[in-house]
């Protein structure tokens, strides 16, 4: 009876922010936008190669990649100017099309938001200008790299505000740029803002709706990597993203999964998220994300702080961060350890 007692008023204390004692209810519902990539309809019915191609929304990357693998380069040439919006978006289809594919539909486009992402030079791995869009992108060389990290981040990320000005180190372009600089050239980190995030912290940010949805696109998005012959990545998970790595966990293949400002990765431990990644955890003591109730009841809240002890996550020190968007500032300890995940070395004494 008491931890019912206790579960009701963590409950009651989790609404009462929802509702507004927080400001929370500042957030739009969003619609999530799932399904195959802009374009598969008349992909679909292109028989320029003499046979049908392979049904973006059916075809696993594996097999996609194996496609690829099996035509010539003038008939990948010829497809990815027929279908580039398809070509740039297709998980396991080769990375070098997919940069060359998302250049050409970047420079089509007309809508503003996306003029840097068409700036040249950029590696644009996937770009979907549907709803508020969706982006990632590659700092630096991804082929050879000996390791990969994948940075996932949270609310009010899109392909508009993808590298927005104001927030250097805690948009998803400069977290991964941050985390690639401190990891050196021998690594290779993906910004994957590829889910449709929620928008403030409303009644979206509180639910897995988003989150379950954008679980299927990450495991998809890895595997497409995998499948290109890329290394299984160190997955960094921030905010409401981590709750995305959390749901996406026990089919996400990746060497390690690492929350930071997590409201919890709705398992009620490590065990519970059915992965064998190493699982690391940080937040930072002026993060404002300790304030959120470590609760999950009729659906709102994602379960316990992975910070906790008892949760089985390995502590990342995080003392030098600042606030709920600092952890990839240059010259924190919270990036020192990032790095060193990303090169698979050991962090503070404590290996992988």
């Amino acid at each position: 009876m008491r931890r019912y007692a206790r579960t009701m008023v963590a409950f009651a204390l989790a609404t009462s922010v929802v509702t507004g004692s927080a400001g929370w209810v500042s957030g739009d519902a969003q619609q999530a936008l799932t399904g195959p990539p802009p374009g598969s309809t008349s992909w679909r019915a292109d028989r320029v190669l003499g046979s049908e191609l392979p049904d973006p929304a059916r075809a696993t990357p594996t097999e996609v990649a194996a496609f690829f693998d099996s035509l010539s380069t003038d008939e990948q040439q010829l497809l990815l100017l027929r279908h580039p919006s398809v070509v740039g978006n297709l998980d396991g289809a080769p990375l070098e099309l997919r940069y060359r594919a998302n250049s050409l539909a970047l420079a089509a486009s007309d809508d503003p938001r996306y003029r840097s992402l068409a700036a040249p030079g950029r590696r644009i791995i996937a770009f979907d200008p549907r709803g508020r869009g969706q982006v990632a992108e590659v700092f630096g060389e991804l082929r050879s790299a000996r390791r990969v990290s994948v940075v996932v981040p949270g609310s009010d990320n899109d392909a508009g505000t993808f590298d927005r000005e104001g927030d250097t180190h805690g948009t998803p372009a400069g977290m991964a740029k941050s985390l690639y600089a401190e990891a050196g050239s021998d690594t290779a980190a993906i910004a994957w803002t590829g889910y449709t995030t929620p928008v403030g912290v409303g009644i979206d940010a509180a639910t897995g709706r988003l989150a379950e949805a954008g679980a299927g696109r990450l495991t998809r998005f890895v595997e497409g990597l995998v499948a290109d012959g890329l290394p299984e990545p160190a997955v960094f998970c921030h905010s409401y993203g981590s709750v995305v790595c959390g749901l996406a966990a026990h089919r996400l293949p990746a060497t390690d999964l690492v929350v930071l400002g997590s409201p919890g990765m709705r398992a009620d431990d490590v065990d519970g998220l059915r992965t064998r990644a190493t699982v690391w955890a940080a937040k930072d003591p002026t993060d404002w994300i300790d304030d959120v109730p470590s609760v999950r009841f009729a659906g709102l809240g994602h379960g316990p702080d992975p910070t906790d002890p008892t949760f089985g996550a390995r502590r990342i020190p995080a003392d030098e961060a600042r606030g709920h968007t600092g952890y990839f500032a240059p010259g924190t300890d919270s990036l020192r350890a990032f790095a060193a995940i990303a090169r698979g070395t050991s962090v503070g004494g404590v290996s992988r």
